[in-house]
């Protein structure tokens, strides 16, 4: 049998195992894919010597600290400096593990068919992996970033800085901060909401709970929104695709 996982910490708000395990009962695959919680990144070389293992996904907040127990990295995850998938294989008769990033892909093409001609600038809140990914992705699409951190660098704005212009010339806003996710769904990134409009597109890669006090504020004020139902599913098909490509 072989086997699958996702390692990050905490892992409850995960819909992976279960996405994954649907689609091997239905296809009759002889595989599992197994929530992995660790609570310190080192744990993942005990994860990494299961020997039926074929791939993991990696989730918050390993997305970054996981790339220097990795033998190599796609070209794509070492531009962005971050990993959500890692194919196992073997080479020399040494396990091998290949990072990739397949949250740019999911990202990318959920957000690829929302996009209208005004939409050419974006608020990233957060500056973690998914970050990195979603910054990538909206780069590519031809849209502007400006990050949004609570830490003040030469690359960020912090949340205080947020004046109204500056909420309603970015008429992108996305999500890339745990907040709003299950269990602490009361939590939401600290903004002026009021300033919303109905141009606004807001974007957050939480999935569970379906819509997020972020997305409901957009809502509220008659904004597009979209939550990450579809990049999981997204990132998942490419990463399938990667697992696949090496035959153990």
């Amino acid at each position: 049998m072989k086997r699958f996982g996702i390692i990050g910490y905490p892992l409850q708000q995960s819909f992976s195992a279960r996405l994954f395990n649907a689609k091997f009962e239905r296809e009759h695959i002889d595989a599992r894919y197994d929530l992995m919680p660790l609570k310190d990144i080192a744990e993942c070389t005990n994860v990494f010597t299961i020997p039926e293992l074929v791939g993991l996904n990696v989730t918050i907040p390993y997305k970054q600290s996981v790339i220097p127990y990795l033998d190599e990295l796609a070209d794509e995850a070492a531009a962005i400096g971050a990993v959500n998938v890692i194919q196992v294989s073997n080479r020399n008769g040494k396990r091998w593990l290949k990072g990739f990033n397949t949250d740019v892909i999911g990202f990318r093409e959920s957000m690829r068919p929302l996009l209208l001609p005004q939409h050419d600038r974006a608020l990233v809140f957060g500056t973690g992996g998914a970050s990195k990914a979603v910054s990538y992705g909206l780069k590519q699409l031809g849209v502007n970033v400006q990050l949004v951190s609570r830490h003040k660098s030469p690359y960020t704005l912090t949340y205080g800085e947020l004046t109204t212009e500056i909420l309603q010339s970015h008429l992108i806003w996305v999500n890339t901060t745990p907040l709003g996710m299950f269990p602490d769904i009361t939590t939401c990134v600290p903004i002026d909401y009021t300033t919303l409009t109905t141009n606004h597109l807001l974007y957050d890669v939480v999935y569970n709970p379906e819509k997020t006090l972020f997305l409901q504020h957009g809502e509220h004020h008659g904004a597009t929104i979209k939550n990450g139902q579809a990049m999981l599913e997204g990132q998942a098909r490419a990463a399938w695709k990667i697992w696949n490509e090496y035959e153990k």
